[in-house]
């Protein structure tokens, strides 16, 4: 039984490729008997070779160019032709002329105000067009742009405002007062328009050069702090090259504006569609967050393309499912911010999509994207977890043993990635720029006299070390396995453990923190935290929620708080992890008294949200997103209304409501919340029933 188990694990090909690393060991250590057997190489001549061949990406582009040149080239190809256009109001629009001489004005004024090459200019803006012209004004004064998402907490926007020493923040007027105190000029791109627009329509002349910088996203980072990550306009411009050449769109296309602009994707979504003369269609936060509106908006605005992460894309897929309504005009879809999976409802999304081709696309923010790989051939077809390909131009891609020695094929090793693409380094953290950003090892250039200055080093002569698992297939492409330290991704955002931990550690009842990523159930990945508290503090649960809020943005506020008398330890002394428990009912409960259900309705939505949230009751104050609930089940909970009420619960509204007692009201308003038939009033006595069995204590919770 063994041998035909490693016959079904091993092909005859693995197997003769394990045998050939084998003989290359031993006539390693024959050759080498002092040497330890950790730094001796498994390779073969004719895989080294392989390996080799696999980074030979070299290609042609625009080397001279900045971003907002290419933009600018753009403008001259289609002056009239439509760059931007909000979809709440469409005759909120501007063509490439409009946007380009907006821009320039806002260039000018920000030149006027000391702005240039290499100076950070911060962003905090709303959904709107406004975003659109800031991001081109700042790269065409010469500087770099630095996003602030507005609902991102104070503590965050101080630590990001401080270490940017941004001179100028570009902002709305209604924004202005929730802003932390700082340093900056902020300047509102709508009350200051009158100013700004005095100025020159014409393309401003600056020192900018394709070194400098393009823009600065912040990450999670594992001390607590947030990182950031400058950009230069050569490694996008790479980007954008490649991107135009290996797209199967043919001319200019509709694309969708969906990322947040604090994340890299956003410069993809903009660049990659302005540069090709298409249309990039704004759209508002409610109907980004709202999967039916979204379909519906890119059936009826005839979006060509999209660029999701493998969440938002699942989610999608399960509106069109649900709604029986799929948008004909896709052409192109583009993944990438997690491991993407071909479940049943992806692949029948793409089966009734004619000629929509989808992309799986990787790169951490230190990069962008560096590797690519498109599916092909009937969805149906497609392996559950793709690989992400192979290294796109001018990228190259090592998978390294911890000696920093190549792993062979099929062996899972880190991923380290080099070339024109890598940022500068981290801002203001030398001392992790050098832990992370390390000298080329397979560059024959001499570098040994500047390692202790890595800023001495060109891109091309630095390797990127991600801390991602991956291993070669022997097509060549790169199969993605995991994380090897604390960092995570949680419906596509990434996040470093370490900082949610440091900032409960902050809390005075707090004595010892631990999250983890959990998927107790298939599909519903979650954070956990687990706390140890303070003898010398009370802790109330339920504090901890509102507590993290006010420091972390809401997709690094764990979904379950667990309260534990001690940490569970491993025989060598450090926390173990694997036998912290799982959540139970009990424990996900953080309201601090229960109110029942009282009315049929009430009674039907609790008995949903009970099984969808696996929790033995629910109260009808208990916030859905405060007891385990997450965006991507408010379909299924929009779902369940639609079969049991026959009526449409557009998504958005339970965001709006997120209580049952507030979504009854809502839906007992202008609507038939009564039983409109006997199925309906099956199933709420059925759910009566349940809760007589398991009536609730006066205990509080």
């Amino acid at each position: 039984m063994k041998i035909a188990g490693d016959r079904q694990r091993f092909d005859p090909i693995a197997i003769t490729r394990m045998l050939g690393h084998l003989q290359t060991l031993l006539e390693s250590i024959a050759a080498n008997p002092q040497q330890k057997i950790s730094k001796l190489s498994m390779l073969t001549a004719a895989e080294l070779a392989q390996l080799q061949e696999w980074n030979q990406t070299q290609a042609n582009y625009p080397q001279d160019k900045c971003v907002h040149q290419l933009f600018e080239a753009q403008v001259y190809r289609s002056p009239d032709a439509i760059a931007a256009v909000f979809s709440q109001n469409l005759q909120q629009q501007l063509t490439y002329r409009e946007l380009n001489s907006k821009a320039n004005q806002l260039a000018h004024y920000l030149q006027q105000l000391g702005v240039g090459p290499d100076v950070l200019v911060a962003i905090c803006m709303e959904r709107s067009l406004e975003i659109a012209i800031a991001v081109l004004g700042v790269l065409k004064a010469g500087a770099a742009y630095v996003p602030l998402d507005p609902a991102y907490p104070q503590e965050r926007l101080t630590f990001m405002l401080a270490d940017t020493q941004a001179p100028v923040i570009l902002t709305q007027s209604h924004l202005v007062s929730g802003l932390p105190a700082h340093q900056a000029r902020a300047v509102c791109l709508d009350a200051d328009w009158e100013t700004i627009s005095s100025h020159s329509r014409e393309n401003p002349a600056s020192s900018v050069s394709p070194l400098n910088l393009s823009y600065t996203m912040y990450t999670s980072g594992s001390t607590g702090k947030p990182k950031g990550v400058p950009l230069p306009h050569r490694a996008l411009v790479n980007l954008i090259a490649w991107q135009l050449q290996n797209s199967t769109l043919e001319g200019p296309a509709k694309t969708l504006q969906f990322a947040s602009l604090s994340f890299d994707v956003s410069f993809q979504e903009m660049f990659c569609t302005w540069c090709a003369g298409g249309t990039l269609v704004f759209i508002t936060e409610e109907i980004r967050r709202d999967a039916q509106s979204l379909l519906q908006l890119i059936d009826k605005q005839k979006i060509q393309r999209l660029f999701l992460p493998f969440i938002a894309l699942q989610h999608l897929a399960e509106a069109a499912d649900t709604y029986q309504l799929i948008p004909k005009s896709l052409r192109e879809v583009v993944t990438a911010g997690e491991q993407l999976q071909v479940n049943r409802y992806i692949a029948s999304f793409f089966q009734q999509l004619e000629n929509c081709t989808l992309h799986n696309q990787y790169g951490p923010s230190e990069s962008h994207v560096v590797t690519a790989y498109t599916l092909a051939g009937p969805p149906g077809d497609w392996p559950a977890l793709p690989p992400i390909g192979r290294p796109i131009a001018n990228t190259e891609i090592y998978l390294l043993q911890i000696d920093g020695e190549p792993i062979p094929l099929g062996v899972a090793g880190e991923l380290y990635i080099g070339g024109i693409c890598l940022a500068r380094g981290y801002l203001n953290r030398p001392d992790l720029t050098t832990e992370k950003f390390i000298p080329n090892p397979f560059k024959h250039n001499e570098i040994s006299a500047i390692e202790s200055d890595l800023s001495l080093l060109p891109s091309e002569d630095r390797l990127y070390k991600t801390g991602d698992l991956a291993r070669y297939l022997p097509d060549g492409n790169i199969e993605y396995i995991g994380r090897i330290d604390g960092q995570v991704k949680i419906r596509r955002f990434r996040i470093e453990l370490g900082e949610i931990e440091t900032a409960l550690a902050k809390h005075r009842a707090v004595k010892q923190a631990v999250v983890l990523p959990r998927e107790d159930a298939p599909g519903d990945k979650r954070l956990v935290a687990y706390i140890v508290a303070n003898p010398e503090e009370q802790l109330a649960i339920a504090d901890l929620r509102p507590y993290l809020q006010g420091q972390l943005p809401d997709y690094m506020v764990p979904a379950v708080f667990v309260n534990v008398e001690a940490m569970p330890k491993t025989p060598s002394g450090k926390i173990d992890r694997r036998a912290l428990p799982a959540p139970d009912s009990q424990r996900q409960e953080l309201s601090q008294s229960y109110a029942a259900p009282q009315s049929e309705l009430e009674l039907l939505l609790a008995g949903v949200w009970s099984k969808l949230l696996k929790l033995d009751r629910v109260g009808i104050h208990d916030n859905f997103f405060e007891i385990g609930g997450n965006s991507l089940m408010t379909l299924q909970v929009a779902v369940q209304v639609r079969a049991l009420l026959g009526k449409d619960l557009p998504i958005v509204k339970l965001f709006q409501h997120p209580t049952i007692a507030q979504l009854a009201n809502y839906l007992n308003q202008g609507q038939s919340a009564s039983p409109s038939n006997n199925k309906f009033q099956d199933r709420a006595d059925r759910q009566k029933a349940a809760f007589n069995r398991h009536k609730p204590s006066t205990k509080k919770r």
